[in-house]
């Protein structure tokens, strides 16, 4: 049995060559060689072959984030270790997607109890729900309000893992931070897409610090390829490793992202120090629904929206005769795809009134469980004909109507996928965001005075731009002093219906369209018989109670024409998932990674 004494266990680990503890003391810092890796490419569809493996995976969306990862597991850590070595790392190879300035949730499978953990960003104290209204009253532009400090949530991600780690963990925490202050301090080479994301932001450019860490003299983004050095994270990380998240929450690093917030020249924002002081993450039950009567397929519930109306497509998706063909020459039929527009414009209405934090919103009919209860999934899917329903309406889940205006329709974005399992069977599901693409745009040193540092995250934009329809009913996804912001982020575990047994771990980048890519891979998986990797490999699809968009090139024009005589508005769109996943098989554990994406699955 391992010692769980952190001076002992870092003895008692012996630890393999590429985890090279210094010392066996508390106050001398581990050291972890990092053996370097080429990212891929991310642009265009790169295939991806899936990946067997026997004792344990970790399925990240950058190699030398899966790398720290894996050398974690395999110096005996659990999947929570590995997930806060693959974060920390993640937040500086790619800082468009996640980071320690956002949030994070973590669903959680350690054998017997399923934790669902909320690191969710919230709203300072000094927020309201006007704070996106201009002086006329009408919400402000989307990059408008992205932009600046008026967007800045507190960040929760460094304070929910140091909670699931007093839990769950299993190496020293300060061992899980050596990767990130590694590549940190001695560089890591820029990836195509962090180049190419660099090059397409304008506002980034407009942060004097972002400007100077990120770009050239002449205003170009930093070259594939170049050795990006970033010491002002690797001494807050260095910090955080060795207080915990007080370092984060309170002293320089916290006064230097107030500052940030407060002191924008154009959109400033509300964010305290007392708001980063009294952050608390939460720990959630679960909501798990029984599909196809064979499998359990767990979530997290509200405020993301993810589970919910993931489920809710597919059960009203079940409720329909069977399709002998949903699948035609390796994609999705248009007549499956006229279904499943049809339920996701069902379930995406119901998104819009019902769904946010719960602290602040009781669900329908007192239970959020009543937007999946089979009965009302029946008399939904009544609704779905031969032709397109145009836009759906919302249902009434219990009979009972509540007083809430529908959210209107605005963008979301963001986020990262990480899906672990150890060698102790202990399995972990957890999505990540900073929302837009480089958050706030607003890079902070940690008051450190030196290069580089992490980026804030944009999260109140995931609040209601507009607080209240013109009747003056309020929105409940609204901005309210504390409240968690609506999410569509969807860390999925699924479980065998009979023994309870893990079957996969699964989850995908992409804001509202999560909800979608995670839908997808599900139905590849288990109804349609598809491993891993080919499930995620199936072209995408979307509709958010609107048009129907299908991932540009990989559908017939047949297929568009189809949907179009059914009534149906159709385009086409890039809809770059990065879905992650690990299948538990007869053969051990099937790794997959999106091929729109840079992520591989490494392991043993």
């Amino acid at each position: 049995m391992i010692p769980r004494h952190p001076r002992l266990l870092r003895c008692a680990l012996g630890l393999s060559v590429t985890l090279l503890l210094t010392a066996c003391t508390r106050d001398r810092e581990p050291t972890l060689e990092i053996r370097p890796i080429q990212p891929e490419a991310a642009s265009g569809y790169q295939a991806k072959p899936g990946w067997q493996l026997q004792r344990y995976a970790v399925a990240a969306a950058n190699p030398l984030a899966a790398e720290a990862g894996r050398q974690i597991l395999q110096a005996g850590g659990s999947a929570v270790d590995a997930a806060i070595a693959v974060q920390m790392v993640l937040g500086l190879v790619e800082p468009q997607s996640s980071g320690i300035g956002g949030g994070a949730f973590l669903l959680h499978w350690d054998g017997r109890q399923l934790d669902a953990w909320d690191g969710r960003e919230t709203a300072p104290a000094d927020a309201d729900e006007a704070m996106f209204l201009n002086s006329d009253g009408q919400p402000m532009a989307f990059m408008d309000a992205v932009a600046g400090g008026r967007a800045v949530g507190v960040p929760g991600v460094v304070k929910m893992l140091e909670a699931a780690h007093r839990r769950h963990g299993r190496l020293p925490w300060a061992v899980l931070f050596v990767p990130a202050i590694e590549l940190a301090e001695q560089g890591f080479a820029v990836s195509p897409r962090l180049h190419q994301l660099l090059a397409a932001d304008a506002p980034l450019r407009r942060d004097p610090a972002a400007a100077s860490f990120y770009y050239r003299a002449d205003g170009s983004a930093l070259p594939i390829g170049h050795r990006l050095r970033n010491p002002a994270l690797a001494q807050v990380l260095r910090g955080i490793a060795r207080h915990g998240s007080a370092a984060f929450y309170a002293g320089p690093v916290a006064q230097a992202m107030v500052s940030k917030v407060r002191q924008h020249p154009d959109n400033p924002g509300r964010l305290q120090l007392a708001d980063l002081q009294r952050y608390q993450p939460l720990r959630r039950e679960a909501l798990c629904q029984l599909w196809l009567a064979q499998y359990r397929v767990c979530g997290f519930p509200p405020p993301s929206s993810g589970q919910l109306t993931q489920m809710q497509i597919l059960g009203l998706l079940e409720q329909l005769p069977a399709l002998e063909q949903p699948l035609q020459d390796g994609r999705p039929s248009s007549e499956f795809l006229h279904r499943y527009s049809e339920a996701a414009k069902l379930a995406f209405a119901d998104r819009a009134q019902y769904i946010a934090d719960p602290a602040f919103v009781a669900p329908p009919a007192g239970d959020w469980r009543s937007l999946l209860a089979p009965a009302y999934l029946k008399q939904r899917a009544t609704l779905i004909g031969e032709q397109s329903m145009g836009t759906a309406r919302h249902g009434v889940p219990g009979g009972t109507p509540l007083a809430w205006a529908p959210q209107a329709d605005q963008e979301e974005y963001g986020t990262s996928h990480i899906s672990i399992v150890d060698a102790e069977g202990n399995a972990l599901a957890m999505t990540s965001s900073v929302e837009q693409a480089f958050g706030a745009r607003l890079l902070t040193d940690g008051g450190s005075g030196l290069p580089g540092g992490f980026l804030l995250n944009n999260q109140l934009t995931d609040f209601a731009l507009a607080p209240r329809d013109g009747e003056g009913r309020p929105v409940a996804n609204r901005v309210e002093p504390g409240k968690r912001p609506r999410s569509s982020m969807s860390p999925t575990l699924v479980f065998a219906a009979g023994n309870g047994g893990l079957l996969a771990s699964l989850g995908s980048p992409g804001g509202a369209g999560i909800i979608h890519f995670n839908a997808k891979t599900l139905l590849g998986l288990y109804q349609w018989q598809l491993d891993a990797q080919r499930a995620i490999d199936l072209p995408n699809f979307t509709n958010f109670n609107g048009p129907t968009v299908l991932e540009k090139d990989r559908f017939p024009a047949s297929t568009l024409e189809a949907l179009r005589q059914r009534g149906h508005e159709v385009g086409e769109g890039e809809l770059p998932s990065g879905l992650q996943a690990i299948q538990r098989t007869s053969e051990g554990l099937l790794g997959g990674s999106d091929p729109r994406r840079e992520g591989v699955v490494l392991g043993e």
